[in-house]
């Protein structure tokens, strides 16, 4: 299947409401199944990764239940403990179920098979996980001998005790263990190995954890310290907008020079890609912090910028695809982690901007993409990436000839993205 984006023509002024984030919504399920007793999550994100979450923990013996309509579930926690012995899991590409909920297994007694989609089982890292999980005492096999999906854990209780992990590949290695930690005998003492990519993830992981009691201390993003024999307490807990999507109507006030609100957004956000707005302030726009929201406004005219965007990976394609509207060259670096993703997106972007004629510059770790006052008419792929299609739609609501190929991989996590979006540009 295929859409093709119609420009549009005009300033777009609209407030905008965009659903839960996935990192906040798939941290809170699985803090609360660990919970003793029923939680309330409001804000609830739907979408193929967290259905992915909540399929993974109906079928470890978890009672949830759920109201996509009014975008809310009750989950009932175990407090650490896993009810069934057996069970087979499809975790399809979602990183923030797959990495914590292998993890999670290991607190169980019995043998849980873990499979997914074809990045998971042929480009999505798992190995630095795995090995710290060894390194603890869990049995853990990968089918093909990769390391990769699909595979087995095989459980006999996880004790805890101190550990290294390298997550220079994927900060979800570190929130896999820090999650379970306070359920273990022992806690766990978690030694930093390498750099920490996307830190503010592991805001979101401690904000979580924190709220639903647990205490762990960090020793300036080296050392992790979680005293064990804790239990989540069960709570009310409200999610968040998702920043990352957020950034896409920000940037669509950018270049059509209008002004974009997003309601219950707040700069004090443990998402880190709550500061793409700050770019966009460099470019030329002006951002607007309000008590219950953000608001961007455009004028018409970029600039380009040169931004270190390892902390915010998420909004770099949102960025590279704005970017040939400048009036500049945009320079972006330090997303090295992110050909190792959904897709080998610093290739992505290239492939599909030079099929636009854009002039662009690839390195390891980043891109230099050069202003174009055209562009030609194209098919972008979209790697199954929802990433992908909904930055890339962004270059056909100013250019016209723009079709995005495969355009349901935005399920991932937006659902109703091109919904809003027409919704957006027809007012």
């Amino acid at each position: 299947m295929m859409i093709e984006i119609q420009p549009v023509g005009k300033p777009v002024q609209a407030t905008v409401k965009v659903p839960g984030s996935k990192s906040y919504t798939n941290r809170a399920l699985l803090v609360a199944a660990l919970a003793e007793g029923k939680s309330h999550l409001s804000g609830v994100l739907f979408s193929d990764d967290t259905e992915r979450m909540l399929d993974s923990l109906q079928k470890l013996g978890h009672q949830i239940e759920i109201d996509r309509d009014n975008c809310t579930v009750q989950m009932t926690g175990n407090g650490g403990k896993i009810p069934v012995e057996t069970a087979d899991l499809n975790i399809g590409n979602a990183g923030t179920a797959a990495r914590p909920l292998v993890s999670y297994a290991a607190l169980g007694h019995g043998t849980y098979r873990f499979d997914g989609a074809e990045p998971m089982r042929k480009s999505r890292p798992m190995a630095d996980l795995l090995a710290a999980l060894r390194q603890l005492g869990v049995t853990v096999k990968s089918k093909m001998g990769n390391d990769r999906f699909p595979l087995v854990v095989i459980a006999n209780g996880l004790i805890g005790g101190s550990v290294r992990l390298n997550a220079s590949k994927s900060s979800q290695f570190l929130t896999s263990l820090l999650m379970v930690a306070p359920a273990t005998e022992q806690g766990m003492k978690i030694k930093l190995e390498g750099p920490l990519i996307s830190q503010p993830y592991i805001d979101i992981t401690l904000s979580v954890m924190r709220t639903f009691g647990a205490s762990v201390t960090d020793h300036d993003y080296r050392l992790f310290t979680v005293p064990g024999g804790q239990t989540y307490q069960p709570r009310h807990y409200t999610i968040e907008p998702d920043a990352s999507n957020a950034s896409y109507f920000f940037a669509l006030a950018a270049i059509t020079g209008g002004c974009i609100r997003v309601d219950n957004l707040n700069r004090n956000s443990a998402q880190g890609d709550v500061k793409f707005v700050e770019i966009l302030e460099q470019m030329g726009c002006r951002v607007n912090y309000l008590d219950n929201g953000i608001k961007v406004s455009g004028n018409g005219t970029l600039n380009g910028v040169e931004v270190d965007m390892n902390a915010i990976s998420d909004t770099s394609m949102t960025l590279a695809a704005i970017a040939p509207f400048a009036t500049s060259p945009t320079t972006i670096r330090n997303i090295e982690h992110c050909r190792w993703q959904e897709s080998d997106r610093i290739t992505a972007m290239v492939t599909e901007l030079q099929r636009l004629g854009v002039e662009i510059e690839e390195f390891q770790d980043g891109l230099r993409i050069q202003p174009t006052t055209e562009m030609q008419p194209a098919e972008i792929e979209t790697y199954d990436d929802h990433r992908m299609a909904m930055s890339f739609t962004l270059v056909g609501l100013k250019r016209a000839g723009i079709k995005i190929k495969n355009p349901a991989c935005v399920n991932k996590t937006f659902p109703r993205y091109f919904q809003v979006l027409s919704q957006l540009v027809a007012g």
